[in-house]
């Protein structure tokens, strides 16, 4: 356990519990997380989770102004759902994802668990990109993110972000919860 660890996990925390309130304000915790965890990762060995922090860093940016964008127009955070067949897309190219990337990780770098590390940062990435279009199944994504996360991290001692991964598996629950309940109310609104 190390200060960086353990900031990133306050910002993180921080971060995730504004998402599931929609406020914009998350993604100044956001950036500050994912700098962080770059750092974290890249010593641990987790090359995988370590990139996926620089995408991240990116996407911040991208869904602050998405977001902003939202508000300003309809005063909110609207979220929407996805069709059935957008569903199966999305599984089908996470897994072909997956796929790949791992094998990359697995033959290239001496990372710790490729795969295993792969799965969370591709699903990572499917997750993030849902949130910023404001999609409900974003959600179900970080639940299974999470809890990939909380087995990763524990087999890594990385033991502050495997707590982290605890929490936010409980915020991800409440997320669901949440925007399921504004879902039904502006599932009138086109998003």
């Amino acid at each position: 356990m190390n200060g960086l660890e353990v900031l990133a996990s306050l910002f993180g925390l921080i971060n995730v519990t504004l998402v599931v309130r929609r406020s914009i304000w998350n993604y100044p915790f956001g950036l500050a997380m994912v700098t962080l965890y770059a750092v974290v990762f890249y010593r641990a060995k987790l090359y995988s989770d370590a990139s996926l922090q620089l995408f991240f860093f990116a996407i911040q940016v991208y869904g602050w102004v998405a977001w902003s964008r939202v508000r300003a127009v309809a005063g909110e955070v609207v979220i929407g759902e996805m069709s059935a067949r957008a569903r199966i897309g999305w599984a089908a190219g996470t897994g072909l994802a997956i796929a790949v990337w791992g094998g990359l990780m697995h033959r290239f770098t001496d990372a710790a668990f490729p795969w295993w590390d792969a799965a969370v940062a591709i699903l990572s990435v499917a997750a993030q990109l849902l949130m910023i279009k404001r999609r409900f199944e974003s959600w179900w994504v970080w639940i299974l993110v999470d809890v990939l996360s909380i087995g990763l991290y524990a087999a890594n001692r990385l033991w502050p972000t495997m707590i982290l991964y605890i929490l936010f598996l409980v915020l991800a629950i409440w997320g669901l919860r949440q925007w399921s309940r504004a879902r039904d109310v502006t599932s009138q609104v086109a998003v």
